[in-house]
Formats: C-alpha cells, sequence, structure tokens
C-alpha cells in the first residue's frame, strides 16, 4: 500500500495511538430530565453507544428511527449506572452459577407451564381480537407493507390510507416485463412519508398525564404515536407503558409511575416488571436478536430491583407480553435419561444430555420467523421445473454464474456467496431466465445496487429496489391472487434482510415461484431483528453456490484477506490503496479533508461529488458529525438556512428505520426540504427533516453497506478502536471500486479487530426452525 504525492506513507499497525475514548454520556434521572426521543449525545462510537444518526442502530433505542445494529459491543449510557446490566450484555453470554441439577430443574419448570401458558395466551387472544390473519402482527414498515398491499389490491382503501404522503391512485397490474424490453425506468414524484398524526384532543390529553408524572412535553407525539388515540388513558393506567415509547429509560418510567401512583407502585408491581420485559427484548432486538435466553433475562431483571425474577417472567408470558420457546431436548427426554442414569447397575456413569435452552422472544417476532420459515419450506417444495436450462448454463460467462443457474433450475431456494464481482452471476441467471421467457427480477436495497445489477444484466427493467417492489411502485405488480407476478426473483445483499421484512417477501412470493437469496457473508448485518441470510446458510436447508470468481485489484485482495482474518500488505502499483497516518483526531479531520478536497481529485480525476468518507461512529472527535462540518464548509460553504442545510448539500435521507438513501438539497418551501435521491425528488415535510435527513459526506459503514462510490476514505482516529470488528472493516474498506484510502490512527487496533474480533452472534430461532422442517427437495 502507497501513499499519495505529498503524503507521509505509513504501514498498518505502526501509527502511534491516540488518547482514550471519551466517556460516556450518563443517563437522566428521574422524569422531569428525560430527553426526547431525538436528542444527541456527544462522544462515543457508533459500537459503543455514541450517539447516532437516523437509521442508525443504538443499543439504548435512543433515537426514534433507529434499527438494530450489527451487534454492538457494548452501551455507553449503561456505563454511568452501576451493576445494569443490558440485553446485549445478557444475550452475549450470562452465565449462571447454580449447579447444573438446578438448571435441569428450573428449565423443566418452566417448559412443563409453557403449554398451560400458551393455551390460556391462545385462548385470551382468540375472545379479545378472533383469528388473526397471516402477517398480521408483523409491525413497523413490514407492516405498512403488507397492509397497504392487500388493502389495495382488495379495492377497499387507497394507498394514502396507509402512507401519509401524497401518492397517485393505484395502478392496475401490469404484466410482467418481456424477456427483451427495455423500457425506460419512471422517476415520479414521492414524498418521505410522515409519523401518523394524532388527533389534537389526544395529544392534549397526552400532554396532561405526561405534565402530571413531571415528564417532559415532547414525549407527546412519540407516546401517541406508539400508543394511538388511547394514550393518555394506557399512561394514566400503567404508567410503565411509558417504556414502549423510543428512548425513554426504566429510571424515567420509574419516576413518571410514583408521580401518577405515589406509594401505591413497588419494584416489584406486575405492570413494571412485565413492561420491564417487554423492554429488554425490544432493545435485544435493535442489536438484532429475535429471542434471549430465560437465564438472561431474569439475570437483567434482578439488576433492575426485581426481587422475583422468575415470577416477573412468568407474569409477563402470563399476560402475552411475550413467549415462551425451548431449544434443545424434550424435557420428556430428560425423564427418561434421569431414570436410565439412576437404573444403571454397571457403574458407568451416562452422558448426560445437552439442558434445555428456554428462550423469550416478542410475538412479532416470533411470527415472523415461523412465517418465513413456512414460506422458504413452501417454495423448496413447490418449485417448477418445467424449463430446460441446459443451454442457458452452458452460455453462462463463468463456472461459478453456470453453476447457479444449473442450481436455480432444480431448486426453489437457493443461496448464494461470494463478493463484489460475484454479483455478476445473478445478473447471468436472471438474463438467461429472461431468455427462456421466465418472469425474472433482481432487487436490491438501495438504488446503486439497483443501478449495478440493472446494468450487469443488460436490461434497465431487470432490477428493483427491494422497498419498491414490496410497495407496488416497482416491478411487474401482483397476480389475479395477490402474488408477484414473478417465475424467480433474485434478491441482491441478503443479509441486509431483517426478519420481518423477509417474512412479507416470501409470503409475496407465489407457489412455484424461484428465490434467490445472494450476498456476502461478511459484511455486516441487517439493521433489522434477525440474520436470516446466515440462518439460511447455517441450517443448510437449501442449495447452496459459493463463488469461485474473485474481487480483482489490490482493494480485492485486501478486502478477500480481511474475510478469513488477515490484514494484508498488498502490491497498489497504481495507488489504488493509500495509508494515511495521524497522529490525533484532528489530524485525522484535515487529512479527510485534505484528501477528498485536494489528492484524490487530482492523483485519479475523481471528483469529490464520487468519493464517500466513512467513519465508525457519529459522535467524537472525528465522527460523522465533525467530518461533515469540516467537509461542507470546504465543499459547500453556507449559513445553512433550511433547517442547517444549503442547496448542493450532500445528505443522507431515512425515510424508514434501515434505509439510508443519498441525496442532495436542492431547495426548501413551506412544503418541505427538496431533495433529489438518485434522481427522483423527495420532498421531505418540515417537521421530519430533524430526525430524517442528515449530512452525507461522511457515512457509518452501516449506512453505506450495499453501496458503492468510485473512491472511499475510511477514516480511524484513536477513539474508533473499540467500534472496530471484522465484519465492519471488511464492509468500509469494500465501498471503493477504483480507490481507497485509509485514514489511519488506531495503531495495532486494526490488526486485532480483523484477525480477532468477529461479529458478535445474534439469538434467533430461524436456523432451529429451518432444520425442523420436513424438506425433502432440499440439498445440502
Amino acid at each position: 500500500m502507497t501513499a499519495l504525492p505529498g503524503e507521509t506513507p505509513g504501514t498498518v499497525g505502526t501509527d502511534t495511538p491516540q488518547g482514550a475514548e471519551p466517556p460516556a454520556a450518563t443517563d437522566a434521572e428521574g422524569p422531569a430530565h428525560a430527553e426526547a426521543p431525538d436528542t444527541e449525545e456527544s462522544g462515543g462510537s457508533e459500537e459503543s453507544g455514541g450517539a447516532r444518526e437516523p437509521g442508525e442502530p443504538a443499543a439504548d433505542g435512543s433515537e426514534v428511527d433507529t434499527p438494530a445494529d450489527d451487534a454492538p459491543t457494548g452501551d455507553a449510557t449503561d456505563g454511568a449506572e452501576a451493576g445494569e446490566a443490558s440485553a446485549g450484555d445478557a444475550s452475549a453470554g450470562v452465565e449462571g452459577d447454580a449447579a447444573a441439577a438446578a438448571v435441569l430443574s428450573e428449565a423443566q419448570a418452566e417448559l412443563a407451564a409453557q403449554r398451560e401458558l400458551r393455551e390460556r395466551i391462545a385462548k385470551r387472544k382468540a375472545e379479545k381480537d378472533g383469528p388473526v390473519a397471516a402477517g398480521g402482527k408483523l409491525s413497523g414498515t413490514a407492516a405498512d407493507l403488507l397492509a397497504a398491499v392487500r388493502a389495495v389490491e382488495s379495492g377497499e382503501k387507497a394507498g394514502t390510507e396507509f402512507f401519509d404522503s401524497p401518492a397517485a391512485a393505484p395502478a392496475p397490474r401490469r404484466p410482467a416485463p418481456a424477456p427483451t424490453g427495455q423500457p425506460p425506468r419512471p422517476a415520479p414524484a414521492t414524498a418521505a412519508p410522515a409519523d401518523r398524526a394524532a388527533s389534537p384532543e389526544a395529544m392534549d390529553a397526552v400532554r396532561a398525564v405526561l405534565t402530571e408524572g413531571g415528564a417532559p412535553e415532547a414525549l407527546a407525539h412519540p407516546a401517541t404515536g406508539t400508543l394511538g388515540e388511547q394514550a393518555a388513558e394506557l399512561l394514566r393506567a400503567d404508567p410503565w407503558q411509558l417504556l414502549a415509547v423510543p428512548g425513554v429509560r426504566p429510571e424515567q418510567a420509574d419516576g413518571f409511575a410514583r408521580a401518577l401512583l405515589g406509594a401505591a407502585c413497588g419494584p416489584d408491581d406486575g405492570r413494571r416488571t412485565s413492561a420491564l420485559v417487554g423492554w429488554l427484548l425490544e432493545r435485544a432486538a435493535l442489536q438484532g436478536h429475535t429471542a434471549l435466553d430465560a437465564e438472561a433475562v431474569r439475570a437483567a431483571l434482578t439488576e433492575r430491583a426485581v426481587s422475583d425474577p422468575e415470577e416477573a417472567v412468568r407474569n409477563a408470558v402470563e399476560e402475552g407480553v411475550v413467549l415462551v420457546f425451548q431449544e434443545g431436548a424434550d424435557p420428556t427426554e430428560l425423564d427418561a435419561s434421569d431414570e436410565d442414569q439412576e437404573g444403571d447397575d454397571t457403574g458407568e456413569t451416562a452422558e448426560a444430555p445437552e439442558p434445555v435452552q428456554v428462550l423469550l422472544g416478542l410475538d412479532r417476532y416470533a411470527l415472523a420467523e415461523e412465517s418465513l420459515a413456512d414460506g422458504l419450506a413452501r417454495l423448496m417444495n413447490a418449485c417448477e421445473k418445467g424449463a430446460d436450462w441446459a443451454e442457458a448454463a452452458a452460455a453462462a460467462p463463468s463456472p461459478s454464474a453456470a453453476e447457479l443457474i444449473r442450481t436455480a433450475a432444480a431448486a426453489g431456494l437457493v443461496a448464494h456467496s461470494g463478493g463484489e464481482a460475484a454479483r455478476a452471476e445473478p445478473a447471468a441467471l436472471i438474463a438467461a431466465a429472461r431468455g427462456l421467457g421466465l418472469r425474472a427480477l433482481g432487487a436490491t436495497h438501495s438504488e446503486d445496487g439497483r443501478r449495478r445489477l440493472a446494468d450487469a444484466a443488460g436490461a434497465p427493467d431487470a432490477a428493483v429496489t427491494l422497498a419498491g417492489l414490496l410497495s407496488g411502485t416497482e416491478g411487474p405488480g401482483r397476480d389475479e391472487d395477490g402474488a408477484l407476478a414473478l417465475d424467480l426473483l433474485v434478491v441482491l445483499d441478503a443479509p441486509q434482510l431483517d426478519v420481518e421484512g423477509a417474512a412479507v417477501l416470501v409470503e409475496a412470493l407465489a407457489d412455484g415461484a424461484r428465490l434467490v437469496l445472494s450476498g456476502d457473508p461478511g459484511v455486516l448485518g441487517s439493521a433489522g431483528a434477525g440474520r436470516v441470510f446466515a440462518d439460511v446458510l447455517a441450517a443448510r436447508a437449501c442449495p447452496q453456490v459459493v463463488s469461485r470468481t474473485p474481487d480483482p485489484g489490490p482493494i480485492g485482495e485486501l478486502v478477500s484477506g480481511i474475510g478469513i482474518g488477515e490484514l494484508l500488505q498488498v502490491e497498489a502499483p497504481g495507488k489504488e490503496v493509500v495509508i494515511v497516518p495521524v497522529r490525533d483526531a484532528g489530524e485525522a479531520v484535515h487529512r479527510t479533508v485534505q484528501l477528498v478536497a485536494d489528492s484524490v481529485p487530482r492523483a485519479f480525476s475523481i471528483p469529490a461529488t464520487d468519493t464517500q468518507v466513512i467513519t465508525v461512529g457519529h459522535g467524537g472527535a472525528a465522527g460523522t458529525r465533525v467530518l461533515n462540518e469540516a467537509l461542507k464548509q470546504r465543499l459547500n460553504p453556507g449559513p445553512g438556512r433550511f433547517g442547517g442545510f444549503d442547496p448542493g448539500d450532500r445528505v443522507i435521507h431515512v425515510p424508514a428505520p434501515g434505509r439510508a438513501v443519498p441525496g442532495v438539497v436542492r431547495s426548501a418551501d413551506a412544503e418541505g426540504l427538496h431533495l433529489e435521491c438518485a434522481g427522483v425528488p423527495v420532498v421531505v415535510p418540515q417537521e421530519r427533516v430533524e430526525s430524517a435527513v442528515r449530512h452525507g459526506w461522511a457515512l457509518s459503514a452501516h449506512q453505506a453497506a450495499g453501496m458503492r462510490w468510485p473512491a472511499a476514505v475510511v477514516v480511524l482516529p484513536g477513539d474508533a478502536a473499540a467500534g472496530l470488528s471484522r465484519p465492519w472493516v471488511y464492509t468500509a474498506f469494500g465501498r471503493g471500486e477504483l480507490h481507497l484510502s485509509v485514514v489511519h490512527g488506531v495503531d495495532q487496533a486494526l490488526p486485532h479487530a480483523v484477525a480477532q474480533v468477529p461479529a458478535q452472534e445474534r439469538t434467533t430461532r430461524l436456523r432451529a426452525l429451518l432444520e425442523a422442517l420436513p424438506t425433502p427437495d432440499a440439498a445440502s
């Protein structure tokens, strides 16, 4: 690796370390100091609990629009609370100190009561709500999409009933695209979705309750958005419902409850303990988990002054707040094993069975995982194999592409893995299927990915964004049964699929359709809960194709080495990879601006608009906020007269949690902030600008995942060391197509992270569900 002209060359791992990380921000004490969900904290890295941008994971859920991280290493905001156990810490390895026999006994007791509790919950819910339609318990973006699709298709409602932004009336379903047609892709004017407005009366009632309980009135809007029109009544009857509001912590909810209930409340109040169990699981979902070990939840409750955590968990289960699942041996098998051991006269000790793991999960994720597992099994066992793919496979551009075509011809579900160069293989599959007259389409998570896939497939209409496909604004539309009019769907960047979005997608595919999940297992995981692609690979329930196409050039060689835990010294005769050593965060910011504005354009003729800065955290002395401010002053100075933005500013727009869309500010008026995102005009309402738009010269790796730029500048200041992991480095270093500059100030932390800090595991149930399903057509 080399340095740019006029810059000091250096090697990885030889730079002077910077100072220690800044101290973590402490939580507010009591409801009177509770901050609104959009309040930003200073300091900290992206992985270590510092403040995050919209669309970015937060370990404590402190922002309204924050989804899950790829298992952050910790929560800085929790560090100020002595003895506090976070959900992430619990799920990462809380180990009980009890003896093995006690553990088994406790697990058996849990499981013995499980069936009875489930029957009670089912009966209560059936009496209250009646039958639940498939997908009915999904929430968030997935639920909105599913509701909109069903209602619009039935003609019952227009799309505006579900999305507050103006939209055109639903068009009739269109036929699938012709294999050889290349119509231009429409670019209709769109508007960012706004939060569903509550009635003025409901807002006033919530403000009154919040004021009475000493909580800030700023929580009125998110409270009504979360709890609905009856928020005031719910909060008065159960003040701990405030914990459901993003950004509210247990200490603040406790203070609110004491102000409203006085001596009538205590730490073991059933309302409090049930709310705490739900809060722990919601918080874990922000870190990617769909379930938590029951023992970990009990340990976390103990840290929250709950005297009988076992009873608290049982109460939460009986109230339907959480569901109970078992992983491991059946309890009857455990009993039989115990009897066998007691009756063994040979003196030999029989091998003890593995203890049962009891998991707790929220129903929304449980239903999503079960629906997804059933849907994947349906696709695997209903594949139509009428077409002859042999000639198409023979004409494939590479051996890996030919293997993928042959595999997809014989299977309804295929997992394809590979790096950036391997994206040509799904493109070849789509082209081959369309050549056979099949309705084939590729879906990506970003507009940049859609463009690259369409170029590789040789047809503008061969690729869509996943959000556009599910909402009906892109793609072939639906057939008479309401399913997507497709015979083959290839989903690229599959590691970014969360379990709820994947469940909606699979439910929309008709029997006989083929689904190919393609992606790079080394990149950061989904923003939402779950690890769909990793679980599908681990379960080996379907055929898997591993690409043999390597990523080319020095950047490809460097990233491939990172993927196997090695930080290689690559030869870069064209200065494709450059290391820029820095001593402190101030120098890191200075050199980053110099690279983007001067060095990269001069040396490689890549303009600043095509260079993306990527850093670990949003806070800190060299986080995205500081870098964006410095880059704006150099590249587009202005007073920020439109809520901090000026025409020409590069921004990142977050239309929904987990989605980051790059754009440019064009203007602003009474309607809102006008952006241009990939050639499409977008209007962000004034009330959403602060929470949904940030400057975008510098991004985090999570925001940049799934996109590429001609040049990338990765900034690693000294306080970023704690946030580094192999998936983070792999993702960040792979964002540059032609050039990568690394502003390096973390000394040996970089090679250490690549070699010894893999992705933290997420607790999910999908793999076990897939392994338990009968899949006679699946191949290993």
